[in-house]
Parts: C-alpha cells; structure tokens; sequence
C-alpha cells in the first residue's frame, strides 16, 4: 500500500504524519509541487513481460502523460533481488541529487520509495503499483527500493539524454532510510 511520511529534517524518528490515503499524500505532495496520482490501469501485465511489450500496453497513458508534461521520451527500468547490478544501482540511486528537468515515475510492478529534501522536510513516498509520482526539477531528493530491490516502472523524460543526476554531496539519506 502506497505510503507517506514526513518528517523534520533533523528528526528522523520522529515522524510529523503517516498517511496511507491518496488523497491525502496528493494533498501533502502537492503543496509542495510533487504530483501525485493513484492510476487505475486496466493494463494487466506479468512481472516478466519484457520493456517493449510494457511501453506498448502503457503507449495510451503515456501519450496522453507525456503531452501534459512535455516529455521526449519514455522508458522501462526494472529492479529485482538477482539483477547483477542492483547494489550499484541502489548505492546511485540512494544519494540524494537533483535534476534540471521534471522525474516522472509510473509503477507497474512492486514499490520503491521517493524521499524528497525541501523545506527542512523529508517526505517519504513510497510508492507502490498504480502510483504516478512527478518530481518537479530541483528538488533534492533520493531513490530506495530496498536491499532486494523489486519494481518495474516508466520513466518519462523530456532531455532524451535520460536520467541525469546531480548529486548535493550530502549524506541526509544515510540520516533518514527509506521508511
């Protein structure tokens, strides 16, 4: 179940609010700027269907998406436990950064979650499948699926380049594990 939680951003045990409602985590994230949307997808789809077939089912919703968000391109990452690259993937992933364009993540399959930095706030979204989450750019924040990763989403981006971090040097992510 989709989940948020905030918190100072010196208090990393002492949550300010824990909700599991949608509506109130869209309430929450868009006070901030973050869209949040649980999708009700008639796509069904296996956890080993391959990128192309994915991208196919979800071309409807991505082309509708990618026309409000002005994005270029779309892709499919996917994370299990026996990928050979998850612990380097992760250990990216989990140092807060930023980017100069807007992440887009729909989830198809398992959870992960964004922790945004913004405020002295840390909000925890860890989202599951059916969440559509947009990180508006520059805002600092970091990914965590867990030490046995598994997830499957779209990634939409408007720089063809792909994912482009910039990474603050900060360590508040070892400070705050995903919740």
């Amino acid at each position: 179940m989709s989940r948020l939680t905030i918190y100072r951003d010196d208090a990393p045990d002492s949550p300010i609010l824990r909700t599991e409602d949608p509506v109130a985590m869209a309430a929450e994230l868009g006070a901030i700027g973050v869209r949040f949307e649980r999708w009700e997808s008639p796509v069904t789809l296996s956890p080993e269907d391959d990128a192309e077939t994915i991208l196919a089912a979800y071309k409807p919703y991505l082309d509708t998406l990618m026309g409000t968000t002005g994005a270029g391109s779309a892709d499919v990452i996917k994370l299990t436990p026996d990928h050979p690259q998850a612990a380097p993937l992760r250990a990216k992933f989990i140092n807060e950064h930023s980017h100069t364009e807007d992440e887009v993540r729909f989830f198809v399959h398992g959870s992960g979650n964004f922790v945004l930095h913004l405020n002295g706030r840390i909000y925890d979204a860890h989202c599951t499948a059916g969440d559509l989450i947009s990180v508006p750019a520059n805002i600092r924040h970091w990914f965590d699926a867990g030490e046995r990763p598994f997830f499957t989403a779209l990634r939409i981006f408007t720089d063809t380049s792909g994912w482009v971090p910039h990474f603050t040097g900060d360590d508040i992510s070892a400070r705050f594990p995903a919740a």
